[in-house]
């Protein structure tokens, strides 16, 4: 039979170390802890941004198998799992994207979701059963703050094994489970304010990664016009009303032109835009809009316009 301690794993990752800057922070009045907190906060912009070309590698790999008709794929823990939950389901209203195209995982599953379920993340036996719908044409994003969380492993492992492009997103640029993935996408966000508190600068890191892994993808597949959301379609009357303001802002033309072009395309925002943009009836918007795989400068393209 295993000792207690057999059973202890020993975490050497950066976020579980003590932070030497906040040692006295339970000693302080508020306005300085939370001087502290900002401080800290103050790490993770310039963490993520050294490692853009490795999460400019993972969006490219990520439009290209979305783009064949892929999947995306989020796992993800405690935190991390919910910051992967967040992002999937914001983005078939925000961009119109199907919602089986971009599915997070969580481990423990919903119940998970909003209370903690001890020892889950250690399963690597459950993230593998999770991954076992991933084919050769998906991708694989695996969330861990350390670095290593087992579930997430297990997630990759069969993720690899399928084909099928995997992705790492840790706050360790030396995290065990580098080596099971294509990509790394390690920042180096340093010790928590509290230690192992990984909700906090960890969980920061992860979230602006994914929410500029997944916003560059949905403009890299014409999702956007410019900086303007396209891609959903208005099916109720609050959308219709900020769709109208949209193509309004994006074609110069007046609310009223924009309400019937809107009107005309079956409220498809993309198709209404090109109605205004090249002055085409309905029918061969939507056709160019096809044609280009759902890019408005695509399909002015494709009608001689730029």
């Amino acid at each position: 039979m295993s000792s207690q301690a057999d059973q202890v794993a020993i975490v050497r990752s950066p976020t579980e170390e003590r932070n030497t800057d906040t040692h006295d922070i339970d000693t302080l009045p508020t306005l300085d802890i939370l001087r502290l907190i900002n401080s800290e906060d103050h790490r993770v912009a310039p963490a993520v941004a050294a490692v853009l070309p490795q999460l400019a590698e993972a969006v490219d790999h990520t439009v290209h198998r979305l783009g064949a008709g892929g999947r995306v794929h989020y796992f993800g823990a405690g935190t991390s799992g919910r910051l992967a939950m967040m992002d999937a389901a914001e983005l078939p209203p925000t961009y119109g994207v199907e919602p089986h195209r971009v599915v997070a995982h969580h481990a423990g599953g919903q119940d998970a979701l909003v209370t903690a379920v001890e020892g889950i993340e250690d399963d690597d036996q459950q993230g593998a059963v999770d991954a076992a719908d991933l084919a050769s044409g998906d991708v694989a994003i695996g969330l861990s703050a350390s670095g290593r969380t087992p579930y997430v492993a297990g997630a990759l492992r069969v993720a690899r094994q399928a084909g099928a492009t995997t992705v790492l997103i840790s706050a360790n640029p030396h995290a065990d489970l580098a080596d099971k993935a294509d990509i790394h996408v390690g920042m180096d966000t340093g010790a928590e304010v509290i230690a192992g508190s990984t909700r906090m600068k960890a969980g920061t890191a992860q979230k602006l990664a994914l929410n500029a892994l997944s916003t560059a993808v949905m403009i890299r597949l014409g999702h956007t016009y410019s900086n303007l959301m396209v891609g959903m379609s208005a099916n109720n009357a609050k959308l219709r009303g900020r769709m109208v303001t949209i193509l309004a802002d994006a074609s110069g033309q007046s609310a009223e032109d924009c309400a019937s072009a809107l009107a005309a395309a079956n409220g498809e925002t993309r198709t209404a835009l090109v109605i205004l943009l090249a002055g085409v009836d309905a029918t061969d918007a939507a056709t160019a809009v096809r044609a280009a795989g759902g890019s408005v400068r695509g399909a002015l393209r494709e009608l001689g316009g730029t």
